[in-house]
């Protein structure tokens, strides 16, 4: 695996907890970036006092300087690991998703945030969960874990599970998966996590929707089921399948909008600045 690359984020809203770090946080207090200035009542903190201000003014005021906390937050992978993702077309979507969460937890740790990953298939793997953690030491354990793993399980039932890990403070969660299930599971997963600053990875591959033949005899296989049919390729259901396929993503995207934000396609291959527009403009 090639050398994790730097992803920039932030979060929507505005950090909370007591851990130092790089986000802007809830709260004001006598340390971080200089935020403004407050009477003595309003912020007793004499460590603080703003003598020059205090000193010019006639009402006899005592003044403080009163500064934004910056906070370290809690990132986390939720990754769909059900067979749909064993997917191999112009690239494999498994290698696209271990250079995604290597990435961000290198970035995590240059920040000072926390990064953990929740893998999940039928169940929520215990094989597959890290605790979010500061410690860089996780990072070739994740890479690891990733190397030449191949989904097996049919069923993504665990998504749904996964907030259970990720309970209390709001968290910036990454779910990372082909949303090949029905729309009401997604949405139902997107529900449990909804708590948390939800950031949508739609894994996919030229290969799957838009590279088909106009014409001819091809192979379909249902990775989720197995199953697999022999279809006859003409214009007209190229057509059609491009026309489904482009309602299901528009219904994607609305979905994904009820719940924060758009939806990031790693497709093909991972691009970690492109993820750090996108991550930045919301």
């Amino acid at each position: 695996m090639t050398e994790a690359a730097t992803i920039s984020y932030r979060p929507r809203e505005r950090a909370e907890g007591i851990v130092i770090g790089a986000h802007r946080g809830r709260s004001s207090g006598g340390q971080g970036v200089f935020l403004d200035q407050v009477t003595y009542l309003r912020q007793p903190d004499p460590r603080r006092i703003d003598l020059r201000l205090t000193l010019r003014d006639p009402f006899e005021n005592i003044y403080v300087r009163r500064f934004e906390q910056r906070l370290a937050i809690a990132l986390y992978a939720i990754v769909d690991l059900s067979r749909s993702m064993s997917f191999e077309g112009t690239a494999r979507k498994m290698e696209l998703v271990a250079e995604l969460c290597t990435s961000l937890s290198h970035s995590a740790h240059e920040l000072g945030d926390a990064f953990g990953v929740i893998g999940c298939d039928s169940t929520v793997r215990e094989d597959f969960l890290f605790p979010a953690t500061r410690n860089r030491g996780v990072e070739p354990a994740i890479a690891q874990r990733f190397s030449n793993f191949i989904p097996e399980r049919r069923s993504a039932a665990g998504l749904t599970q996964a907030a259970i890990y990720v309970a209390g403070k709001r968290k910036l969660v990454f779910l990372i998966s082909d949303f090949r299930m029905p729309l009401p599971q997604i949405e139902r997963i997107l529900e449990s996590l909804a708590r948390h600053d939800i950031v949508p990875i739609l894994v996919s591959d030229s290969a799957e929707d838009t590279e088909l033949p106009s014409f001819g005899l091809i192979d379909v296989r249902d990775l989720e089921s197995g199953a697999g049919k022999v279809v006859f390729m003409r214009p007209a259901l190229r057509r059609r399948w491009e026309a489904e396929a482009a309602a299901r993503r528009q219904a994607l995207d609305f979905l994904f909008l009820r719940y924060g934000r758009p939806a990031f396609e790693l497709k093909d291959k991972f691009d970690a600045d492109a993820l750090s527009r996108h991550l930045l403009e919301i």
